[in-house]
C-alpha cells in the first residue's frame, strides 16, 4: 500500500508537469509573439527547466533523505547569501517594484524559491536534534525577514507556514507557538502598512472597485473578467480572449484565470482536484514516514505545496489581495518548477522507505 502511494505521486506528478506545459503554452503565446516574435519562447524556456526538474527529481529519488540532514546547514546558509545578493543593484533585477531574481547575462534565479526547500531541510534537522525554540524561531524570521525585503509578502507567508507547520508537527509547546503567531501577525500588519508597495496591494484589494486604469485594480478585475467569461464548459480551449495582452502576468501568476476562461468552471474543478489528489498523497506519504526528521520534512513540503495552492487561487477568486505566488505546476517559472519537482523526488525517496501498515 505504501509503496502505491509513491508510484501514484509519480505518475501524478508527470501528468501535472504536462498539463502545466500545455497551460503556459496556451496562456503565454500572446505575450511571447508580442514580445519576442515566438508564440513558443515561454514554453521552450519551460520544457528545458522541466528537463532539469525531472533530472533533479530522479536524482532526489535515489539519493537517500538523511543525505539532506547533513547538508542542511550548509544548504541554508548558501541560500541566506542569495537571498542577501538579491538586494544588490545591479545583480538583484527590479520587476513590478520588486527584487527578487539574480540576473546574470539571459541566466535569472529566484533565490526565494531556493529558500522553501532549504529551510524545510533546515528546520527537520534543528527540529530532530530537539534544539531549544529560539533556535528554531530565528531562522525562519530571518528569512521572512530578507524576503519581506524583497519585497514579496506572499512568499514571505508561505516561508512562515513551512516553518510553524514543521514546529507544530516536532512537538513545540503550544505556548511559544502561539505567541510567535501573534508576534509574527503583528510584525507582517505593520510592514504592510508601512510600505508603499503592499499597502497599495491592501488598498486595492478593499476598493477593487474604485479607478479602473490603476494597474493593480485593473489586474484583478481582468482576472474576475477571466472567471466570469468561462461559465460552466468555458469558451474552448485556445479561444479564451483576456490573454492577448489584457490580462497581467497570464502565464504566472494568473495562469488559472486563463484556465478558467477557456476550460470553464468544469475544467477548473478538474485542476483543483487534481491539485487536491496530489496533496493527499503528498500526505499519506507524510503519514508512514520512517523516522522523525523524515516526517518533519514530508509535512515541510506538504505545507509548502498546500500555502502556495491556497494564496493563488484565494487571488484569483479575489478572497485574499493578489500575492504574485505561482500556482505549482502551471505557473510559468523555472526555479518553481525545478525546485517543486525536486522536493517531490525527497518525497517519493521517503516513500521507499515508508514504514509498512
Amino acid at each position: 500500500m505504501t509503496k502505491n502511494n509513491g508510484r501514484t505521486l509519480l505518475v501524478l506528478t508527470i501528468v501535472l508537469t504536462f498539463l502545466g506545459l500545455f497551460a503556459v503554452a496556451d496562456a503565454s503565446a500572446p505575450q511571447a509573439l508580442a514580445y519576442f516574435h515566438d508564440s513558443f519562447y515561454y514554453l521552450k524556456e519551460q520544457i528545458v527547466w522541466a528537463i532539469l526538474g525531472f533530472a533533479a527529481m530522479f536524482a532526489a529519488m535515489i539519493i537517500d533523505y538523511s543525505v539532506w540532514k547533513k547538508f542542511a546547514s550548509i544548504f541554508f546558509a548558501i541560500n541566506v547569501v542569495l537571498l542577501l545578493v538579491v538586494l544588490i543593484p545591479g545583480i538583484g533585477s527590479r520587476v513590478l517594484g520588486a527584487r527578487r531574481w539574480i540576473s546574470i547575462g539571459s541566466f535569472t534565479l529566484q533565490p526565494s524559491e531556493l529558500i522553501k526547500v532549504s529551510i524545510i531541510f533546515y528546520i527537520a534537522k534543528l527540529a530532530d536534534l530537539k534544539k531549544p525554540f529560539l533556535n528554531l524561531i530565528l531562522p525562519i524570521a530571518l528569512v521572512a525577514g530578507l524576503i519581506m525585503f524583497e519585497p514579496d509578502l506572499g512568499t514571505t507567508i508561505v516561508v512562515i507556514t513551512i516553518g510553524l507547520t514543521q514546529l507544530f508537527v516536532a512537538g513545540v509547546s503550544l505556548i511559544p507557538f502561539a505567541a510567535t503567531g501573534i508576534v509574527g501577525g503583528l510584525i507582517g500588519f505593520l510592514l504592510t502598512i508601512t510600505s508603499s508597495y503592499r499597502r497599495a496591494r491592501l488598498e486595492t484589494f478593499l476598493n477593487a472597485s474604485s479607478d479602473p486604469l490603476n494597474p493593480s485594480n485593473y489586474h484583478i478585475r481582468q482576472v474576475l473578467i477571466a472567471l466570469g467569461s468561462g461559465g460552466f464548459f468555458g469558451v474552448g480551449l485556445g479561444q479564451g480572449k483576456q490573454k492577448y495582452l489584457f490580462l497581467p502576468e497570464s502565464a504566472t501568476d494568473s495562469v488559472f484565470a486563463n484556465i478558467a476562461e477557456e476550460l470553464g468552471f468544469l475544467g477548473a474543478i478538474v485542476v483543483i482536484g487534481l491539485l487536491c489528489f496530489f496533496i493527499y498523497k503528498c500526505m499519506q506519504i507524510a503519514t508512514h514516514a520512517p523516522d522523525n526528521f523524515s516526517t518533519i520534512v514530508a509535512t515541510g513540503i506538504i505545507a509548502w505545496f498546500c500555502a502556495q495552492i491556497f494564496l493563488n487561487l484565494a487571488s484569483m477568486v479575489a478572497l485574499i489581495p493578489l500575492t504574485g505566488v505561482p500556482l505549482p505546476f502551471f505557473s510559468y517559472g523555472g526555479s518553481s518548477l525545478t525546485v517543486i519537482l525536486f522536493s517531490v523526488g525527497v518525497l517519493l525517496n521517503i516513500s521507499k522507505h515508508a514504514k509498512e501498515e
